[in-house]
């Protein structure tokens, strides 16, 4: 079992096509279907069913599956680790968010990371929340920050950086009057993100908490920053993250009828027996700059 046969096996599980899969690792099908026969007969299992509609993974296939991807990522940390032992390569480390926390959260702190750490490299890349997942499962980023969803991974480590209240917005020109209670938002128009979105389960979770229906959705956007702009607008309400809104002067904030709702900021990161040297100095630098500043802490720093 060796990674160039992992790889083939995890492509056709992705394509769950021969053809596709082939022609993703640069292979002929038939070569494909001897390197898949070959893993099959060491592990003493078949991996695959085969039907007119494609291939799917067996129980043993799906078994095989999170080892590969476990396996392939060890390989590939390790050549990294003795390219960068060995001077020939840069040390760095791969970080994955939402748009409006990387604007609104991150960007200090990764500015703070970058002085702190020269010699290590950082890359940002932006996502939604599913994207995000998947890139974290794959390996193509080394940690997520994002919204918690309540979802339990074992794959995923997790840790809290910050509880992040949510807000009702609406228009400044709008004349918006507070609301008296849930119900009374019931139907009003609202401004959302796409369903399976984490702002949009956000929004769904504030009212379904409380037992109450949730307000109609006039307009579906693809970011936080649209629905800012479409409330400026006039278009509707808008349940956002506090730390988006800013000093913005189209829109106001409204109180919330209840218990304010609010969101929990998360890092997350695969499980590894070996942990990167890069990955840890990220993730104790964000555990110590990210928090909250406690009241405690408050005090020693005034009593400094």
């Amino acid at each position: 079992m060796n990674p160039r046969q992992l790889k083939t096996f995890l492509a056709v599980t992705r394509h769950g096509n021969l053809t596709r899969a082939a022609a993703e690792v640069n292979l002929s099908q038939s070569s494909l279907s001897d390197q898949i026969q070959v893993l099959e007969e060491e592990l003493g299992a078949k991996l695959f069913l085969r039907s007119r509609q494609g291939v799917t993974l067996t129980p043993a296939g799906a078994a095989l599956q999170t080892y590969a991807e476990e396996i392939l990522t060890l390989n590939d940390e390790a050549k990294g680790a003795v390219r960068v032992a060995a001077g020939n390569a840069q040390q760095s480390i791969s970080v994955g968010t939402l748009e409006t926390i990387a604007a609104e959260r991150l960007a200090p702190w990764l500015s703070l990371f970058g002085k702190q750490n020269p010699g290590l490299g950082v890359k940002l890349k932006i996502g939604g929340s599913g994207e995000l997942l998947a890139q974290l499962q794959s390996g193509s980023i080394d940690v997520a920050f994002t919204f918690d969803r309540g979802q339990q991974d074992q794959r995923f480590a997790m840790r809290r950086i910050s509880n992040e209240p949510l807000v009702l917005i609406a228009s400044r020109h709008s004349h918006a009057r507070s609301p008296e209670s849930l119900a009374a938002l019931c139907t009003v128009p609202f401004i959302a993100t796409e369903s399976g979105c984490v702002y949009r389960h956000l929004f769904d979770t504030a009212f379904g908490a409380a037992g109450v229906a949730a307000p109609p959705i006039v307009t579906e956007v693809d970011s936080i920053a649209t629905i800012v702009r479409l409330v400026a607008s006039g278009a509707g309400y808008g349940l956002v993250p506090r730390l988006v809104v800013g000093a913005r002067g189209d829109i106001v904030e409204l109180p919330w009828p209840g218990e304010p709702p609010a969101a929990a900021l998360v890092m997350m990161w695969r499980r590894r027996r070996v942990q990167p040297p890069a990955l840890a100095l990220l993730l104790q630098s964000a555990s110590d700059e990210l928090s909250p500043v406690r009241p405690t802490d408050v005090r020693l720093r005034h009593a400094g």
